[in-house]
């Protein structure tokens, strides 16, 4: 890796690691950090050039924090671990568990999206319009050109088909919010295409781990009761 993560860690047992959305960091999941971290070791990333992670020379796709996520797991000598992403975090996660299976012990996916056209136009064509805006200005600008790859991950990312989810074998939780911000329909797809994916739908946004902690954080528990059971000596 041409750069160190930086990440939050807390607690003892089976590693649960936490991706965070676009443009945010680690902190977006103190709700669950305090919550699970008397029952797992909670890590929390800063996805490369967001937080406090630098940005380096790779490429800003989705394919590459995945690839960040691996080689981290490796340098902390995980072999395996239940991973939770929120938004971006959610894509990153799940390109991780397309490449790399093996290292998945159950997948919880929050406000994910296959590609561009999951997300609500009323929310995407702003997100496409600051793209188109940022571009124009990014060989003048570091700020521009940092928020172009920023929103240019929502626009041209992250491009997965949905057969390509039923390789899937993991215990998986689809999450999301009744007034997502991922349209209603392309969340029911993302379930349906993981074999015996389990499908939640609670109120709140776009937002709710951090919203409605304390029902997220609940559903997100009972989903993992019966794996964190059969894995206590992992």
């Amino acid at each position: 890796m041409d750069i160190s993560l930086y990440y939050q860690e807390r607690g003892k047992g089976q590693p649960f690691i936490l991706l965070h959305g676009n443009g945010e960091n680690g902190s977006y999941f103190n709700h669950q950090i305090e919550y699970f971290s008397d029952k797992f070791r909670m890590i929390a990333i800063d996805t490369r050039g967001q937080g406090k992670s630098p940005r380096g020379t790779a490429p800003f796709t989705i394919e590459q924090f995945a690839e960040d996520l691996n080689e981290l797991m490796v340098m902390m000598e995980i072999s395996k671990a239940i991973v939770l992403g929120f938004s971006d975090g959610a894509n990153i996660a799940l390109k991780f568990a397309l490449r790399h299976p093996d290292k998945v012990m159950a997948l919880i996916l929050n406000g994910g999206n296959l590609n561009a056209k999951g997300v609500k136009r009323t929310v995407q064509i702003p997100i496409e319009l600051g793209y188109k805006l940022t571009k124009m200005f990014a060989n003048k600008s570091e700020t521009a050109k940092h928020n172009m790859e920023l929103l240019g991950l929502m626009v041209n990312e992250p491009n997965i088909k949905p057969d390509e989810l039923r390789s899937i074998q993991v215990p998986t939780l689809v999450i999301a919010g009744t007034k997502d911000m991922i349209k209603r329909t392309h969340t029911e797809e993302i379930a349906e295409n993981i074999s015996n994916a389990k499908l939640s739908i609670i109120h709140g946004n776009h937002f709710i781990a951090n919203k409605e902690a304390d029902r997220f954080n609940k559903e997100v528990e009972l989903f993992l009761e019966p794996i964190s059971s059969v894995n206590s000596n992992f």
